[in-house]
């Protein structure tokens, strides 16, 4: 059965190794490289799972599949030019062999609870350009687009 809850200092191993995993998978999609690159935490995970368990601001949650830890949200709050709360997803991971089994779906059900709990009057989360799988994913969680980066590499590439 798929779940997700708040996770804890005692998930702190898991965790990392998710977060592992969600960078190495993200640098061969396009626009990963690029994302990899502003990531000031990918040499230190143990500190971003620290730092994000122990921030006011943070939530983090634990997806699993019969209690086995498969994927993870992380979602910070933070005050909008208008005072209002606002949230901003910004990790969202499920190992790729536990995918399309709705632990994605019990991740943003948690965050958005959590989010609608502090209240928060929107919630946002990125998805990479071409990666078709996010964007639709997110789109049935009733998001829609609001802005598109664009990047271009200064060194030939």
């Amino acid at each position: 059965m798929e779940a997700a809850r708040r996770a804890t200092s005692a998930d702190s191993t898991d965790l990392e190794a998710l977060l592992a995993a969600s960078r190495r998978e993200m640098v061969h999609k396009r626009g990963g490289e690029v994302l990899a690159r502003l990531d000031q935490s990918a040499h230190d995970l143990s500190a971003r799972v620290c730092g994000c368990l122990n921030s006011p601001d943070v939530v983090v949650a634990l997806g699993t599949i019969d209690r086995v830890p498969v994927g993870y949200g992380v979602m910070r709050i933070s005050e909008a030019a208008d005072g209002a709360p606002h949230a901003v997803v910004e990790e969202l991971f499920v190992s790729p062999e536990a995918r399309s089994v709705g632990v994605g779906e019990s991740l943003m059900a948690f965050l958005v609870g959590e989010a609608e709990q502090r209240g928060a009057v929107g919630i946002e989360a990125t998805a990479l350009p071409g990666d078709r799988a996010t964007k639709n994913f997110f789109e049935t969680q009733g998001m829609v687009a609001r802005a598109i980066v664009v990047h271009r590499w200064l060194d030939g590439r």
